[in-house]
């Protein structure tokens, strides 16, 4: 701390090419945020997907059907506490750009006994239980459209047109879910697969996948195995896997989102890697005869380096300090695709993976210079002017 002066003084020799290091570090963290955010939301609540489920779908693809008679079917397998089912019904609200939430018909008590962690108070789900048009809708896109309870929902039909003629499905608002974690989907739109089923034109009696909780997660590979095997060889084949393999299967069809984002990543901190390193470096260049007095004065080599890192980690941290604060300011304030991604949050973990980057791109920036520095000449370094 002794010294401190002498790095604060060091920082305002230059101050607009200090400056602009740090802005730059700023904006390289901002945007760490945001592709922390997106990828959190790509992953579709994979962190918190039940270990105890798992997901049965068509062998082939998901959106090729199964029988619904398959549902006791599978709950008859060792191993099975309960089955339930959903499908992808594709709808469009108002607008094609309002179409990016997921609505599915499913059985209420049967879903919401499959996923606990989607609050719903008891009056709404009675509500839900009771009406046969009623639906309920994820806490974000009910904000999103200013959806109340009580309102009439419109929904017009992409695949599952209505025998009444036309294309739109009239639902009833009868409740709003909120998540139990801060990574739970409360985007979605669940109404009653009875109603759909019997009001659609065709696809009577089928589903999209199947949703099943096993009684202990140990044997999942052993139940998807026998699940399998039961529908092998029949009209209908299907793939059983653990519901985080699906979702990080349904999210990679959209490519591995992933790496995309790491390889941006890498060429963004590499590129202020560079810029950072060549403040470093020009400030050691431009303070030779300075570091040779340091050293006539008793300043050992190591002293020197470490000077040289803490300048060099000074500057990340402001930087990257400030970055990450206004990453997270930002993303608290909402998703800016207005709804288009299920969650959107910083997530504490990337925060201080972050904080770690920060301090490894100090050392990174400051190490080859300071290197430099610790083994100047005294003698040399004097003779500069």
């Amino acid at each position: 701390m002794k010294f401190a002066g002498l790095l604060l003084a060091n920082l305002k020799r230059h101050r607009l090419r200090t400056t602009l290091t740090i802005l730059s570090i700023v904006a390289a963290f901002v945007l760490f945020g945001y592709l922390a955010a997106i990828r959190k939301a790509f992953e579709m609540g994979a962190s918190v997907a039940g270990a105890d489920r798992l997901v049965t779908r068509h062998k082939v693809s998901i959106i090729q059907s199964l029988p619904i008679s398959y549902n006791a079917q599978i709950e008859q397998i060792p191993g099975v506490a309960m089955a339930t089912h959903a499908s992808w019904f594709g709808g469009i609200y108002k607008e094609p750009k309002y179409s990016f939430f997921a609505q599915l018909p499913v059985v209420p008590d049967e879903y919401m006994k499959m996923y606990p962690e989607l609050i719903l108070p008891k009056e709404q789900f009675e509500a839900w239980t009771r009406t046969r048009t009623g639906a309920i809708a994820g806490r974000k896109t009910a904000t999103q459209f200013g959806w109340k309870v009580g309102d009439r929902i419109p929904i017009q039909a992409t695949i599952w047109r209505p025998k009444t003629g036309g294309n739109t499905w009239t639902f009833d608002l009868v409740g709003i879910y909120d998540g139990k974690y801060k990574e739970t989907d409360t985007t979605q739109f669940l109404f009653r697969y009875d109603y759909f089923d019997e009001n659609r034109v065709f696809g009577q009696g089928l589903v999209g996948w199947y949703l099943i909780r096993i009684k202990d997660p140990q044997h999942a590979a052993d139940v998807a195995r026998q699940i399998d095997e039961r529908f092998a060889n029949s009209p209908y084949e299907t793939k059983t896997e653990t519901e985080k393999a699906f979702i990080k299967g349904f999210a990679d069809q959209m490519g591995n989102i992933g790496k995309i984002l790491t390889a941006i990543l890498t060429a963004v901190f590499f590129t202020i890697l560079l810029v950072a390193g060549n403040t470093m470096a020009q400030a050691v260049r431009e303070r030779v005869s300075e570091l040779g007095v340091m050293k006539a004065i008793g300043f050992t080599d190591t002293r020197i380096l470490g000077f040289i890192l803490a300048e060099s980690c000074l500057i990340a941290v402001i930087g990257g300090v400030i970055g990450l604060g206004l990453a997270w300011a930002l993303i608290a304030l909402g998703d800016p695709t207005h709804g288009a991604l299920p969650i959107f949050f910083f997530p504490p973990r990337d925060v201080v993976i972050g904080l770690v980057c920060v301090l490894a791109l100090g050392v990174a920036a400051g190490l080859l210079p300071g290197i430099q520095a610790m083994r100047l000449n005294t003698v040399d370094a004097l003779r500069r002017e």
